[in-house]
């Protein structure tokens, strides 16, 4: 991962001084309210339903053991014992009283980590490819162009109040693992005519009360004009985005109204002006970028020849091998997902002790780096295949085995009304009881890869538009009533799903989504996923089931 400079420590020493100071003068009765809202959202504090939350950044979705460590210890000092992993691959924590957040960024700082830009209407973190720098289908390390990009965009001071949030996902892979077709700007590496890299560039996707696929303003774009044509793109969207409403302020909306073509031209004559700028990228400063990772002294190790002994010896193990691990672009290492999502735990959640232990195991397993996923699980990505079995038994007592990767019960799901003041609906609730009904993991494997996305509200948090199984909570007369929508994608074929029917009650919700499930498998042919039933046989099929009793 990317280690800090002087300066970068000095900037983040230098803002949690600041909003020390902020804070100790709102407390005092000495700040508006209204001018302290927008400092503090600027650090990654909102007021929600119980308590302030604190959001952490996690650039890139990549931390170490000893920020792991740092994060245990203040969920355990100035929380409840426990934090939530976010679909933008970073911490949240739910209860830390307000006056002890200058405490918490001053701990954090200690680490190199911050809530810089977590919240507000500015380039929020950036996301990026969990598997970055060891997927084999990998063009090139996203994480790279991730990093100056936050360093490009931190603090800039012509784009920290735009019209509204901006994010920002880079994948630098052939398969889409950070559902870049639907945020502001999604960056997909590739290779031009002559093989040279760059990028792919789509604009105007994200989800919420509009949902958008992005649209693609630039098919190549060469890597050093990265930084100015981005720049190109925030210059016009600032410019003209719309700031007399909130629900029409994204870019979204600007480049709907005006169209995809009257858009680019806009970008594309910015651009020239500053595509020769300071911020075209030489070699020289992607290559001081690059050499500030943190690089792996991987051992010379051929693959494991005994897994497969192993896998045959203990069904266990071979499931959760299965489900849980993936290749890694390195002869006799394994990517490991820790599964977030056991019953009784609401998805993405995770203990103090448990990131205590995620920490040493980070350390003797995974040369110290652990990653933060989309989905809302955590990854150690430099195992060796050899400790697998050792990995397996110390995850299985820390309740993080669960082989549940990429099934039915690996469930995206926002803290929806238990905790959001924006909330219209419980989903934390949702999800338990959808995942008690697939608990049983013959039941589970039978169904295979089906993508269920939960919301508490239009905002989206839980991107239940891009859900094969979309579940978006609504009240009805103070009552908890969920409205479904099928045939979302969030991968390569990304798609917005659409409403099925009426929204359903909270006490049939998951009956309908078993409803569901039985109807896919009923229809399915031999080896299809439920995706491609769907776009199939369509989605008569399921309403009918799901609306046979329940209304």
């Amino acid at each position: 991962m990317y280690a800090y400079s002087q300066v970068d420590q000095q900037l983040v020493e230098q803002r949690v001084a600041q909003f020390r100071d902020q804070t100790h003068r709102y407390l005092a009765g000495k700040l508006d309210e209204e001018v302290y809202k927008q400092l503090r959202l600027r650090n990654g504090l909102y007021v929600q339903r119980h308590a302030p939350m604190l959001r952490v950044a996690i650039p890139y979705g990549v931390l170490n053991s000893a920020q792991m460590r740092m994060l245990a210890h203040i969920a355990r000092t100035y929380d409840r014992g426990y934090a939530h992993v976010t679909t933008r691959q970073n911490f949240q924590f739910n209860w830390p009283p307000l006056e002890t957040v200058p405490d918490i960024l001053a701990e954090l700082a200690r680490v190199q980590m911050h809530a810089i830009q977590t919240s507000g209407n500015c380039i929020r973190n950036v996301t990026s490819d969990p598997l970055a720098g060891v997927a084999p289908d990998e063009i090139e390390d996203p994480r790279i162009w991730c990093e100056l990009l936050r360093q490009w965009s931190t603090l800039h001071p012509e784009f920290s109040f735009l019209p509204r949030k901006f994010k920002i996902a880079v994948t630098g892979s052939a398969q889409d693992r950070v559902a870049s077709q639907v945020h502001d700007i999604g960056l997909q590496m590739v290779r031009g005519e002559r093989g040279e890299h760059g990028f792919r560039v789509l604009v105007g996707g994200g989800l919420g009360r509009t949902p958008v696929i992005g649209k693609v303003i630039r098919v190549f774009l060469p890597r050093e004009d990265l930084l100015s044509y981005v720049d190109a793109i925030l210059r016009v969207y600032n410019l003209h985005g719309r700031r007399d409403n909130i629900y029409k302020a994204r870019i979204k909306i600007l480049v709907n109204a005006i169209g995809i073509e009257s858009f680019r031209e806009q970008v594309e004559a910015e651009w020239l002006e500053i595509r020769d700028s300071e911020l075209k990228l030489d070699a020289e400063r992607i290559d001081a970028v690059r050499d500030a990772f943190k690089t792996f002294d991987y051992r010379c190790l051929d693959d494991d020849e005994e897994i497969a002994g192993l896998c045959a010896r203990n069904p266990m193990f071979a499931t959760w091998y299965r489900q849980n691990t993936r290749a890694h672009r390195m002869p006799g290492y394994r990517v490991v997902y820790l599964s977030l999502k056991s019953h009784g735990q609401a998805p993405g959640d995770i203990s103090a002790e448990q990131m205590d232990a995620v920490a040493e195991l980070a350390d003797s397993f995974s040369l110290g780096e652990i990653r933060t996923t989309y989905t809302q699980n955590l990854i150690l990505a430099q195992v060796e295949q050899t400790d697998l079995e050792p990995l397996w038994q110390a995850l299985t007592r820390l309740r993080l085995a669960n082989p549940n990767i990429g099934t039915v019960n690996d469930i995206i799901c926002c803290p929806g009304f238990d905790f959001c003041a924006l909330a219209n609906a419980t989903s934390i609730d949702v999800a338990d009881d959808i995942a008690q009904r697939f608990e049983a993991l013959d039941r589970a494997f039978d169904v295979g890869p089906v993508r269920i996305n939960i919301s508490g509200c239009m905002n989206a948090c839980g991107h239940h538009h891009v859900g094969n199984i979309g579940l978006l909570g609504v009240d009805k007369n103070g009552e908890d009533w969920y409205q479904i929508t099928l045939g979302g994608a969030d991968g390569d074929d990304c798609a917005l799903g659409k409403v099925l029917g009426p929204s359903v009650a909270k006490a049939g919700i998951g009956e309908a989504v078993e409803r569901i499930i039985e109807t896919y498998l009923e229809f399915r042919d031999h080896g299809e996923n439920f995706i491609d039933t769907l776009r199939r046989i369509g989605r008569d099929p399921f309403r009918e089931r799901v609306y046979a009793t329940t209304h």
